[in-house]
């Protein structure tokens, strides 16, 4: 049998004017702690970002196939995919491996000109458009009992950058998959990953 890294929380947020991806950076293998530097957040374009949860592997190649997908598309056309074409086109990989599965949990968020979007996929292509909030792993439902009691319609980026990364902060502390650091990434009119001063800002508030 193959050991796979996994165990994971990761969180999307729907705000006014954009969207907020957060995550944790620890990868198991059953009760061992393989790795404490995971990345599990990737831009896809521009202003597109996905989060992964599940198996390392399995995340990796369709991270590499999407990025690859949605740069070519840019210079064929001019233009970037719409999240949602981005989402169908994942969506449409995943249903195409039924009787064996990526085992992932996938978190697709960007902005486009329609506007902020956030989409969750399963392992097979279900793929749901969330209206407000989304977590999937290992600590989602700790993460989701935050989520779900703060969030408030008309969220300012700023303030779903500080729900997010509060979601993630309880996440890890009672689910043992989860855990180390805190990675954040923000995508309005440009993607940006919350480091540095603000950052360390964020953490005090939690």
């Amino acid at each position: 049998m193959v050991e796979v890294f996994k165990g994971t929380t990761t969180v999307g947020v729907l705000c006014d004017g954009g969207v907020v991806l957060a995550s944790e950076s620890r990868a198991t293998m059953g009760n061992f702690i393989a790795s404490s530097t995971a990345k599990k957040i990737y831009q896809i374009d521009d202003l597109v970002g996905l989060t992964t949860a599940g198996a390392v592997g399995d995340a990796q190649s369709l991270v590499r196939m999407v990025q690859v997908e949605a740069r070519l598309y840019k210079m064929q056309r001019g233009e970037p995919l719409t999240v949602k074409a981005i989402t169908t086109m994942l969506s449409n990989v995943l249903s195409s491996r039924r009787y064996y599965p990526f085992m992932v949990q996938l978190i697709m968020g960007g902005v486009d000109r329609y506007g902020p979007r956030i989409y969750s996929l399963d392992a097979l292509g279900g793929q749901i458009e969330e209206r407000k909030v989304v977590s999937t792993g290992s600590g989602s439902p700790i993460a989701y009992g935050v989520l779900e009691s703060q969030y408030k319609p008309g969220l300012s980026i700023k303030e779903g950058t500080v729900l997010a990364a509060r979601a993630i902060h309880n996440a890890m502390k009672r689910d043992s998959a989860s855990g180390d650091k805190i990675e954040l990434v923000r995508i309005t009119d440009k993607y940006e990953e919350v480091d540095g001063p603000e950052f360390q800002e964020i953490m005090n508030l939690l």
